[in-house]
């Protein structure tokens, strides 16, 4: 493991090196931008780096992809898909993104929208500098070029759904036992039996497989690469939507007496791949612990599923409380997102819901922020995954549960670093407004010997499909508003990356 601060001392020992040093070279952009905009955090003893924004990249609002729909929300959940991730000698980067929107165009009510897998190339040259671009030109920096969407389908072939669910499918005699066979399922209707799913987390396999989690579940699904649902995981009960007398309730429209709380399900998606643990977590708090109110719901909970062998029921191996941030008048600020850096340490993707798109032009908090486990309380197979035994009771955490330690750590909304790509926190309600609700991250490594700590983190923007010439299930439609679908990179010293991981978990 090596430390942030060893990333610094390199830094400063070979400052006077000849300029076609790399070393050098970084050095100069770090203290070109040593005006507080290379920030820093510590976790565990550990120093991370965030060294600032270095490239932008949208798609436009009325772009449609191959089905006629319009092409939007895909920052709901990304990966980069294994084995694309390649670095040119030019100092330019490639591969793709795979993405998956939620539910579609749903600002009104909620669609018959199925769920999709789209792929996304892309090539990133990293900016340095410290002049701000003009805003056409910062799109160079990280160039998107849709190129294909492939539909989901579950059991006998049926299309999946957006809307929301208002029956529930029995389980199947055996799944405790059986991997391949599901638990009770959200679907739209007792007439309609498809299974509906809000896609907001994902997680690619080696094998071609991949994993999604949904809010309305909240479950985790796998699907074949082709799109095929192979199985599901239910979380603990403390964690399902049920009503007064027990019985699930699905829909998003209303509080249930416990479990997760609508649109508050499993945002956040992650893996390590060395051990084949699997890790989801709650937007914020289940209702029971605090969930029914944003005053209320900082405390939230990590489930960690050992999915190392995919011809056995996935099992449940660990469960923390993660304290959230909260806004200045004291609400909880939902995690979004989720990705494992090391074994303990994490990645949360939390944010206000102001923006482009949004309730307000000024957002006050976007960040990629980082919380480790490492001392805090496993209370998985507990008497806590009763919903009848609250880890929080009025958002006070139950004084037997330790926390994870949360820290600060990238701000997306930073003025400086987004005025040197063009864009701009609050009004003016334009373009270059910084988008309301991002929802997604990922990893790439840099890949200089100098700094072999570093790493690209991506992330994207869910536009809730927002546009005044969108196309909705092959229906126009005028949101009254053109929300662009945006990318941001980012560069970040992460020390305790195990060496390598980052590399295989993408394919390398």
């Amino acid at each position: 493991m090596r430390s942030g601060l060893s990333t610094l001392s390199l830094l400063i020992l070979f400052a006077g090196n000849s300029k076609s040093s790399p070393v050098a070279e970084e050095f100069q952009r770090v203290q070109a931008r040593a005006d507080g905009n290379v920030t820093s955090a510590v976790l565990d003893g550990v120093t991370y780096l965030n060294k600032g924004l270095v490239a932008f990249g949208l798609i436009p609002s009325n772009f449609r992809e191959s089905t006629g729909d319009t092409l939007g929300g895909f920052g709901s959940a990304i990966a980069l898909k294994r084995g694309s991730w390649r670095k040119g000698a030019d100092g330019k980067f490639s591969g793709t993104i795979t993405a998956h929107p939620d539910r579609g165009f749903n600002v009104d009510t909620t669609i018959n929208y199925q769920a999709r897998q789209h792929e996304i190339d892309f090539v990133l040259t990293p900016y340095y500098d410290t002049q701000n671009l003009d805003f056409q030109i910062a799109q160079t920096t990280l160039q998107l070029d849709y190129k294909n969407t492939t539909l989901l389908v579950e059991r006998q072939n049926k299309k999946t759904t957006g809307l929301d669910p208002a029956s529930v499918r029995k389980a199947q005699f055996g799944q405790q036992l059986i991997p391949f066979l599901d638990p009770a399922l959200p679907i739209a209707s007792a007439a309609d039996n498809r299974l509906v799913l809000d896609v907001e987390g994902l997680v690619l396999n080696r094998d071609g497989t991949y994993w999604i989690s949904d809010e309305y579940g909240p479950y985790i699904y796998r699907f074949s690469s082709n799109g095929h649902l192979i199985q599901t995981i239910q979380p603990p009960s403390a964690a399902l939507p049920r009503d007064a007398t027990g019985a699930f309730n699905f829909t998003s429209d209303s509080n249930p007496a416990t479990g997760r709380s609508p649109n508050q399900g499993f945002e956040g998606l992650t893996v390590d791949e060395s051990t084949g643990t699997l890790y989801a977590m709650l937007q914020s708090a289940a209702i029971q612990d605090g969930g029914d109110s944003k005053s209320t719901s900082r405390f939230t909970r990590l489930f960690a599923f050992n999915v190392a062998n995919p011809l056995v029921r996935p099992r449940l191996v660990g469960e923390w409380v993660v304290p959230l941030p909260l806004s200045s008048k004291g609400n909880t600020l939902g995690c979004s997102e989720i990705h494992f850096v090391s074994p303990g340490v994490f990645m949360a993707l939390s944010r206000d819901g102001d923006g482009h798109g949004g309730d307000d032009n000024n957002s006050k908090y976007k960040q990629a922020d980082l919380f480790s486990i490492s001392k805090a309380t496993d209370i998985h197979n507990t008497k806590f995954d009763d919903p009848a035994n609250p880890i929080a009771i009025a958002g006070v955490l139950d004084t037997s549960i330790t926390p994870a330690e949360y820290v600060s750590f990238v701000n997306f909304i930073e003025p400086t670093q987004l005025a040197r790509f063009g864009l701009h926190n609050g009004k003016p309600a334009d373009a270059t407004l910084i988008d309301a609700k991002w929802e997604s991250l990922a990893l790439a490594p840099v890949g200089e010997s100098a700094f072999p700590n570093d790493y690209f983190l991506f992330t994207a923007a869910d536009n809730d499909f927002i546009s005044t010439q969108g196309v909705s299930l092959g229906v126009p439609f005028n949101a009254g508003l053109d929300v662009d679908n945006q990318v941001l990179v980012f560069r970040v010293t992460l020390p305790s990356v195990r060496e390598g991981s980052v590399e295989r978990s993408i394919g390398l």
